[in-house]
């Protein structure tokens, strides 16, 4: 069977136990699992209208849960978009999860091109794959805890695709992570992890999760209620810890640290 062919295969295999939002994506990740699980395949570009600028992605942490990426193309995204932070310059892409106010908004500005929220007001999962410019920006369903109870595809974990880079954001994550979740992921050279330590998940499953994933660098967020030394102190020393006095940072696939790195910016 041609290689082509195989990988074809086995990728349709692989999507078939992934949450529905991945399976059902018209554009294909470079940033899925099946990537690393089959070598000296080459793989037939699908991705529609997505033209690949490189460079440098500027993260920048707002507040709370809200990061700012640009993107080289200059494609601006606000994570857990409230309008509390990251409005100025208005984004062209905003993504929400509804765990409580500060993570979404009703009434976003109407100058935002793409408001991408992590539920599904009609009911089932969120399905996301868009392309602006030099950014994939895709989701995985997982569920939240509302009212006390666990409420099915209330929360999406975003993936941003761009410069190379995969970008993740783990949202309002209230649940450890199967098997399928993290084949949906696939690699993080970046994410954004929740570390209160109880609105969303314990120290400890943070700790599990952001192990797992093993991406590059890790960005705390809900940064309120848990000294960072916590969260740092249970990584261990597998990984670096490093302290910046700016909100802002640069990243790129060449710049990625060797050695995962707890990378804590400026701000609350």
């Amino acid at each position: 069977m041609p290689l082509r062919l195989f990988a074809a295969c086995i990728t349709t295999l692989l999507f078939a136990s992934m949450p529905t939002s991945a399976a059902d994506d018209p554009v294909p990740s470079r940033c899925m699992a099946i990537a690393q699980a089959l070598p000296e395949v080459t793989y037939a570009n699908f991705t529609p209208a997505q033209t690949f600028v490189d460079g440098d992605v500027t993260i920048t942490y707002a507040g709370h849960s809200t990061y700012v990426i640009e993107t080289p193309g200059g494609v601006r995204i606000a994570t857990d978009y409230s309008g509390l932070y990251g409005s100025n310059p208005l984004p062209r892409i905003v993504t929400m999860n509804k765990a409580h106010r500060t993570h979404y908004s009703d009434l976003p500005d109407k100058g935002i091109e793409h408001v991408l929220r992590g539920w599904n007001p009609d009911g089932g999962p969120a399905r996301h794959a868009l392309v602006v410019d030099d950014v994939y920006v895709r989701n995985v369903p997982t569920d939240i805890r509302r009212f006390g109870e666990m409420e099915r595809d209330g929360n999406s974990i975003f993936i941003f695709e761009v410069a190379g880079l995969c970008i993740g954001h783990l949202g309002h994550l209230h649940h450890r992570l199967e098997d399928a979740h993290y084949g949906a992921i696939g690699r993080l050279d970046v994410v954004m992890v929740p570390i209160d330590g109880g609105m969303t998940l314990s120290i400890d499953a943070m700790t599990e999760i952001t192990t797992r994933l093993y991406s590059s660098m890790i960005l705390p967020m809900h940064r309120h209620s848990t000294p960072i030394g916590e969260f740092t102190g249970r990584m261990g020393d597998g990984f670096a810890v490093e302290f910046r006095n700016s909100r802002s940072l640069k990243v790129s696939l060449r710049s990625l640290p060797a050695r995962p790195t707890i990378v804590v910016l400026d701000g609350v």
